[in-house]
């Protein structure tokens, strides 16, 4: 019997990619500035109040890694490069990644300035076997940008996020139909896109270390204590988590919200939530790569009318502590 081609494997099924730059602020820094190739670097503020926003592979080796406050960092790396965030340069190179990934695929879905799941399926008569086509788009980006990003290839966009991060940097992980299964059920909890800490430790401690191991808690259990989450759990161990690439499209807004268990007044606790919700949104528009110019602030009262009310700054911010500053100014008089 004829052993099937590589292209065969994939028959009737998805062909997902996931692209993930390698440090990417970090790589651009030393792009620029070569001679800082081997020197531990970190991109972010560099004040006591400061955080990386992305570290160097070199400056990893410290243990020093992104979220941390820089002043920590650099207890840990006491020559520690600090470099400023340079958005606009970020972007200039982000925006030629993605232009080349819409020529292996019309379906590209950007998730970050960084990051992208590409759907190849049925390209294979044009680029090759997944593999092939997926070591083709790593070996244009390279070429072009000189900079290097890991690629997963699975059926699911969730599979190939996971295999993306499994041989950083400069990797390639290929996850073929047959091992899909047995894969996603080996892979720890916490690596499962959308667990965070929390749930992760609420998980382990009543038994699930992998994903598999979801099978040994009844479903009613796992919906009543972790609800939509324990639900998507559930859909990923069963086959039902494939949601589609959809091609990305800028946002025209950004916004988080809360809902108080109990009606308020007190501005402390309203600042405090409007802290949270300025720290979020702030987060969000980082990840994407985007200034905001004008806040809104929404408030919903007791008997559901809605007092909107927004402010235009003189330049766009991506920094929670000035989101936060306009927003309390227009908190009404109690």
């Amino acid at each position: 019997m004829k052993k099937p081609e590589q292209g065969d494997i994939w028959s009737g099924h998805r062909v997902i990619a996931h692209l993930d730059m390698d440090a990417f602020y970090a790589s651009v820094e030393i792009l620029d500035f070569p001679e800082m190739a081997e020197m531990p670097l970190v991109v972010g503020g560099d004040s006591r109040r400061g955080v990386v926003s992305a570290a160097s592979y070199r400056a990893r080796e410290f243990g020093i890694h992104s979220a941390m406050p820089i002043f920590r960092a650099k207890q840990l790396c006491p020559g520690l490069i600090c470099r400023p965030v340079r958005m606009k340069r970020y972007l200039e190179v982000s925006r030629k990644v993605m232009g080349m990934l819409g020529s292996f695929s019309p379906l590209v879905e950007q998730v970050s300035v960084d990051e992208a799941y590409i759907d190849l399926t049925g390209s294979g008569k044009v680029l090759g076997s997944p593999s092939h086509a997926a070591a083709d788009i790593r070996e244009r980006i390279f070429s072009e940008t000189s900079l290097t990003c890991s690629v997963g290839v699975s059926t699911s966009k969730l599979a190939a996020k996971i295999a993306s991060d499994m041989n950083k940097p400069d990797g390639l992980t290929v996850i073929p139909p047959d091992r899909v299964s047995r894969f996603l059920r080996s892979q720890p909890i916490g690596k499962i896109p959308g667990v965070g800490k929390k749930s992760e430790k609420a998980l382990r401690d009543i038994g699930v270390k992998c994903l598999g191991d979801i099978r040994k808690l009844p479903p009613d259990f796992l919906k009543s204590k972790f609800g939509k989450g324990g639900e998507r759990l559930l859909s990923i161990i069963d086959g039902r988590g494939t949601s589609p690439v959809v091609p990305w499209t800028e946002p025209k807004s950004i916004s988080n919200e809360r809902t108080f268990r109990r009606d308020t007044r007190d501005p402390e606790v309203i600042r405090k939530y409007l802290l949270m919700l300025s720290r979020m949104v702030a987060r969000r528009l980082r990840k994407h790569g985007f200034a905001a110019r004008t806040v809104t602030l929404k408030l919903k009262t007791s008997d559901f009318r809605e007092i909107s009310r927004s402010s235009t700054m003189e330049r766009g911010t991506m920094v929670g502590r000035e989101i936060l500053r306009e927003a309390v100014r227009m908190i009404p008089e109690a």
